[in-house]
């Protein structure tokens, strides 16, 4: 599987989360290319045939970012304006991301109860669903998002820890199937741990 990360964070340099996550993907020798896109497009002017040539060249594309006000960096939000174009990736002719993952990788600043869908809050879920909804139009498998909470709090055990975990599934190809990959691993853990309830 050809892994394509894509790290937009407006100051990866000075970031404390992304910036540790990128490199453990990087050593881990899954990742096939992984691109700082600020340090590529400081002056969003993105080179759209690039782009689309490195997305037909990959399998699984990793968007990697921190949420900002519950939605995406900029340039993200003009990558996929630039990029995904009408019969690149939607339109009748436009099926050349098709059977391709998509997979979130995200960190959120604060607390998981700033997060918890009721009052004023949205659900990380939530707040990726155009993610959700751009990859069911360009005809690609959505897979299960990667996030943590508390990233600007957060000490760096954990944050190698989290990073540790996405690199163990990043290649995983069930990923390819959210649904059917969630169901996997709880019946997987479920199983695991009978034994310790009497229920082996």
């Amino acid at each position: 599987m050809r892994i394509l990360n894509l790290v937009f964070h407006p100051n990866l340099n000075d970031s404390h989360v992304n910036k540790t996550w990128k490199s453990q993907l990087e050593e881990s020798g899954k990742i096939t290319t992984s691109r700082d896109m600020y340090a590529e497009y400081p002056d969003f002017q993105i080179d759209v045939e690039k782009e689309q040539k490195l997305l037909l060249r990959h399998d699984r594309i990793i968007f990697q970012f921190p949420i900002y006000w519950w939605s995406m960096p900029p340039l993200l939000k003009q990558w996929l304006d630039d990029v995904l174009q009408y019969q690149f990736a939607y339109g009748s002719k436009g099926d050349k991301l098709k059977d391709k993952d998509m997979q979130i990788i995200c960190s959120a600043g604060g607390q998981a109860k700033n997060y918890n869908g009721f009052h004023m809050f949205a659900t990380v879920p939530e707040v990726l669903k155009p993610f959700q909804l751009t990859a069911n139009l360009a005809q690609m498998n959505y897979a299960q998002p990667l996030y943590m909470f508390n990233a600007d709090a957060c000490p760096d055990d954990e944050i190698r820890l989290f990073g540790n975990k996405w690199v163990e599934s990043i290649d995983d190809p069930r990923r390819g199937d959210g649904l059917k990959y969630v169901n996997q691993r709880i019946h997987e853990e479920l199983i695991a741990v009978y034994p310790q309830l009497g229920m082996a």
